[in-house]
């Protein structure tokens, strides 16, 4: 399938062609929702960062949200007296060949004021980018993120192995894949490290999932939740299998922090555990805290697999849901784009599944909307994070 992508000024291209209206702490954010609530179905996407003292982890991720190939154009909500350095955002994103503005309730008169200006603004600029060139979009420039939430038993039986199989296929066309949850893929480690391209970067894996034992150690608490136990899953054990499935068997190129693009091909590991100290909670505070993650490393899509159902969508990139329990599939279908729970009633295998998988996602990379995109789902969560550089193994390039 032919994908027509929006070409932007790095040659990077984009699947959507959005208005980002991005408030820079709490203060902003009703002025932002406002901007943004007559202009939603028409391609505005509220994102933002509710925190007033300044986080070099939250500035790197919207940076790269604000400049995603997604992304057309930003409108910078700000109160003024916050600590976020809003000067170098809008540089930045001005610097990407975006239109960019920066918009201050204090200088702009308040609420009302603020919100009138912000609202033409918006309105003005998409339709300004309805001239955004379009361009062909080979599928290894694809990025492709992959996430399970709502999880039951048969998450690690039906979804999360077909989105492997979906990951396989894209990887076979070196397009780009992320997986992630490094806090539930506890024991799974040195599986992964047989799969790594080269024994540097198995020892990295191995390392980066004992950072996540040692970080949910020190809070007490696993990445398990009531939901997963209700739903069938006894152990962390049971769903780092499950988690692990979606990643499928193509051979690891490297480890990513939030922020970090590949820049070549394959399949990718995302390491969402803060570095350091322990000290801003839980990493998976909610799933769309990781897929605002894998956005800002690229990501054009997100593949999500549940099985007890999760509802939502996200900001800037589209979720395909993929159902793992077909009883699930049945009371929920309004919001789910696959039912794998097909293989559980032996009425699919798991390379069909895949296979649809796959197809479905070069179709919404094509302009076709996911479920959750046509309910208006544009959930979005930004909190404190620290992450160090990558080590040299980390990378595809490191011998």
């Amino acid at each position: 399938m032919a994908i027509q992508g929006y070409l932007r000024a790095d040659g990077r291209k984009g699947i959507r062609n959005i208005v980002a209206v991005c408030y820079l702490v709490e203060c902003a954010h009703h002025v932002s929702r406002e901007i943004v609530h007559p202009h939603r179905e028409a391609g505005a996407h509220l994102i933002g960062f509710p925190g007033c003292f300044p986080n070099s982890y939250s500035h790197r991720m919207l940076e790269r949200l604000c400049t995603h190939p997604n992304v057309g154009a930003v409108l910078l909500v700000s109160l003024g007296c916050e600590g976020f350095n809003k000067g170098r955002l809008l540089e930045v994103v001005r610097e990407s060949g975006r239109p960019a503005k920066l918009l201050v309730i204090q200088d702009s008169g308040g609420t009302r004021r603020s919100i009138a200006e912000g609202q033409a603004w918006v309105a003005q600029t998409l339709q300004q980018i309805q001239d955004t060139p379009r361009a062909p979009m080979p599928i290894e420039e694809l990025v492709v993120g992959t996430i399970c939430g709502g999880s039951d038993a048969t998450s690690g039986l039906t979804a999360n192995p077909a989105m492997g199989r979906a990951f396989d296929f894209l990887v076979e066309q070196n397009a780009t894949c992320i997986f992630e949850e490094t806090g539930e893929l506890i024991g799974m480690e040195h599986w992964m490290a047989q799969r790594a391209e080269h024994p540097a970067l198995g020892s990295e894996i191995v390392k980066t999932v004992a950072k996540a034992a040692t970080y949910y150690a020190t809070y007490g608490h696993a990445s398990i939740g009531p939901g997963n136990a209700d739903g069938g899953l006894t152990t962390i054990e049971e769903k780092s299998l499950g988690a692990y499935a979606k990643s499928g068997q193509s051979t690891i190129r490297g480890i990513v922090k939030p922020g970090d693009v590949p820049v070549t091909g394959g399949l990718y590991l995302l390491d969402v555990v803060p570095d350091g100290e322990p000290r801003f909670g839980f990493p998976n505070i909610s799933d769309n805290a990781e897929i605002a993650e894998l956005i800002a490393c690229g990501s054009h899509v997100i593949l999500f697999s549940t099985g007890r159902g999760s509802v939502v969508g996200s900001a800037l990139a589209p979720v395909i849901k993929v159902c793992a329990n077909p009883a699930t599939y049945k009371r929920m279908s309004e919001d789910m784009d696959v039912d794998a729970g097909r293989i559980l009633e032996g009425r699919a295998t798991l390379d069909e599944v895949g296979r649809e998988i796959h197809e479905l996602v070069l179709r919404v990379a094509n302009g076709e909307q996911t479920k959750s995109e046509a309910l208006g789902h544009q959930e979005f969560i930004l909190t404190y994070k620290s992450f160090e550089p990558l080590e040299p193994a980390c990378f595809p390039s490191a011998a």
